[in-house]
């Protein structure tokens, strides 16, 4: 069965953007250690020339890091992602004045400091857990608001953790955020289930076969799959030959309900995105 999205919108800045179809997010990650493109756009020319072909190939958002939150990354200080997260942020809102950006950070002071300087939208890996002022910060900002699941903190975040129920621990875990941020007048949350982080792959290939039942929690959905371990693991392949596996698993993600895919290869996943579109148009 085809789960297709529902008829969700966001606010961004004024800007309503219509997730009823589903939107390409491509990434841009402006740090040396990433685990698929570190290190390849650290320099103006190179970051606009990146954002330009993503823009090209389909992808609606850009999800800019500054920080890698790779298996085995060190933990870069909170002045040295500013360093990288900054100075783009302002670079591309002057580019790309009609592009929606969206900031990939933790740190809540970090995350004010790209919306003020021009990015729509706060992308916060831990979902409040690694910074207690993010959720005050996003309710002030009025942002949208992706929250992803994961167990653990800053540096166990990619063990393996046990689950009496995985599908049921997170759902509760984004149950309890939603009525939270609710309750703190934050109207636009978008979750993310957090393929690679604190799973197992089994875990990461259950959660993505039962996608759908995310859809109880009443939110768009953005599914991260591109070039991760579960696919590069399974394949026993590096994440440079992975393109073929995140296509065929983002297929799986737009059918089980995904509103967003969070990519490296935007014209592969809006060919994904159109084909599954026609599938659901059938009769």
């Amino acid at each position: 069965m085809i789960y297709q999205p529902r008829n969700y919108s966001i606010n961004c800045k004024g800007r309503l953007i219509d997730l009823r179809h589903a939107k390409v997010m491509g990434i841009l990650n402006i740090t040396p250690d990433s685990f698929f493109d570190g290190g390849k756009f650290t320099e103006e020319n190179s970051i606009l020339e990146r954002v330009r072909q993503l823009v090209t190939d389909g992808a609606e958002i850009i999800d800019i890091g500054g920080a890698s939150s790779r298996q085995g990354a060190s933990l870069v200080t909170e002045s040295e992602e500013e360093a990288r997260l900054i100075p783009t942020i302002e670079l591309l809102a002057k580019a790309f004045p009609n592009l929606l950006l969206s900031v990939d950070t933790w740190r809540s002071t970090l995350a004010e400091k790209a919306i003020q300087k021009g990015a729509h939208i706060i992308n916060d890996i831990s979902a409040g857990q690694f910074d207690d002022n993010m959720f005050e910060t996003v309710a002030r900002l009025q942002v949208p608001y992706i929250m992803m699941h994961l167990k653990g903190n800053v540096q166990t975040m990619h063990q393996k953790f046990e689950y009496s129920d995985l599908l049921v621990e997170v759902i509760q875990f984004f149950q309890e955020r939603i009525i939270e941020l609710r309750k703190m007048g934050i109207k636009d949350i978008i979750i993310d289930p957090g393929f690679g982080f604190s799973k197992a792959i089994a875990d990461n290939f259950l959660l993505l076969k039962n996608l759908n039942t995310l859809q109880i929690l009443d939110v768009p959905l953005v599914v991260g799959i591109s070039r991760k371990s579960m696919i590069n693991k399974t394949l026993n392949i590096s994440a440079a030959e992975a393109l073929n596996g995140t296509t065929a698993l983002n297929t799986v993600g737009l059918m089980g309900g995904a509103n967003i895919l969070r990519v490296h290869d935007p014209k592969e996943a809006s060919e994904c995105i159109k084909l599954v579109q026609a599938l659901t148009a059938t009769s």
